[in-house]
Formats: C-alpha cells, structure tokens, sequence
C-alpha cells in the first residue's frame, strides 16, 4: 500500500469506449484513480481521459498495449505501480467478438478470440497478482451469458468465454484469501457494433423478463459492487441480463 496514494486504483482493460468507458466513469465516480487501457481507440481514450482529469486532476492515464501480447503485460502493471504506487482492482473489460462459422475457422481468428477474451486476462493477472495481493484487492472478469449457453456461428468466441468463467472461478480458489475474483456476464447489453447482426432484437427482449435491452451503466455497476461492495463474494459470475437466461 501506498500511503502518499490513498485512493484505490484500477486498471481496466478496453477502457476507450462503450462498455469499458461506462466502468471507468463509474469507478472514477466512485472515488477510483484509473488507469485507462486501449489498443487502437487513442482518441476515445484520450477524450475519456480529459473529461475525468476535468472532475479530478491527476486521477488517470491511458497505456496502449496489444494485450495478445504477453510480454508486454508485465510493463503494463509496472506502468501503473510507477504512476501511483499500488493496484486496487484489475477489470478485464477487452474484447474480441466476431463470428467464426464451422467449416471457415482460421487459426488466426481462433488466436485472436482467445488471445483477448482468455490468454489476456489470465497473463494479466498473473502478472498483476503480487500488487493486488499487497493491497488485499480484486478481479472483475467481463465474461458473457454465452458462456455457459450455445450461440450459433460462434463457437471461438464462445469457447474463449466459457475458458474465462472456468479461469474466474478456478483463480477465486488459488489467490484467496488475499485477493478476490468474480466475473460479470452481460445479455442484450449495447448491441455489437460487430459480431451477431441482432435482427431479432424485439424477439429477444420479449423473451426477456425485464423486457428490455441493457445498458453499459448497468453492467458498470454490477463492476462496482462486486469490487467495492462484496468483500465475502468470490468466485462468482453475475448475470446481468434483465432475466434473460431464466427463459427456456
């Protein structure tokens, strides 16, 4: 622990837009200092950064990485205990998401989809394991309710999220007591910009008990409590899918 830092820090993967922006203004609300992931989205990082730096000075920074990457995942930690002197919270938020039919599967796109949705996390963790530790912290993996249900023309990107929640709750038993990990899996959240073409949006939210799509604001807080808010939750997947899953 740091204390000249006495705000809690979090780093959080994919920070730059939609779902992963969502989180970092939550979290910085709520009193977080941040350190703020892209990849290719420096300028929605940068945007992000100068509106949070106007609510409180000297609060973030962006790091750029390709988290397929691995070597460079230990430097990234390194950067945010250089920056401010300890790590609170890690929020696996980046991902890949595209459809990879049977019969046309590259492996290419299989690296691709694991690399982001379940080698990233795991090597980030791990590298980021002994700072949250010191600080008794916490792990939010974004995981996704496709996880554990079949989503047809997906399978990579399917196979790659159900590996997340096994590694969620398989790292929940190997870092206690110290630090905990749970995950949160999004349904109908802020349709894809890419990947499933939705055209069924309104039989989807019919068959959804809370009759409505989802908001990244929704799933933000769901990120927040479980690391601010649950000190006896590990090991978990929230679903936040406005009851989705319930249907048959």
């Amino acid at each position: 622990m740091n204390p000249e830092h006495p705000r809690p820090v979090a780093l959080v993967t994919g920070a730059a837009r939609r779902v992963g922006a969502s989180i970092a203004r939550t979290l910085h609300a709520a009193g977080y200092d941040l350190a703020l992931h892209h990849r290719h989205s420096a300028a929605e990082a940068a945007s992000l950064l100068a509106e949070l730096e106007r609510e409180r000075p000297d609060s973030t920074f962006a790091v750029q990485a390709d988290l397929a990457a691995i070597e460079r995942l230990p430097a990234l930690v390194e950067q945010v205990l250089a920056r401010f002197g300890r790590l609170d919270a890690l929020v696996n938020n980046a991902s890949a998401f595209y459809p990879t039919p049977v019969g046309s599967v590259t492996p290419a796109q299989w690296s691709e989809l694991f690399a982001s949705n379940a080698q990233a996390p795991f090597f980030l963790v791990q590298a980021a394991w002994p700072a949250l530790r010191e600080a008794r912290g916490a792990i939010v993996n974004l995981v996704d309710i496709y996880a554990e249900r079949a989503l047809a023309g997906h399978p990579v990107y399917v196979m790659a999220k159900a590996a997340l929640a096994a590694m969620t709750r398989t790292l929940a038993q190997d870092l206690a007591p110290e630090v905990r990990v749970n995950g949160v899996a999004p349904g109908a959240v802020m349709w894809p910009a890419e990947g499933k073409d939705y055209a069924d949006r309104a039989a989807l939210l019919a068959r959804t008990p809370l009759q409505r799509a989802g908001t990244a604001e929704d799933v933000a807080s769901a990120v927040l409590w479980l690391l601010r808010d649950a000190p006896f939750v590990t090991g978990q997947i929230i679903r936040v899918d406005g009851g989705r899953t319930l249907a048959v």
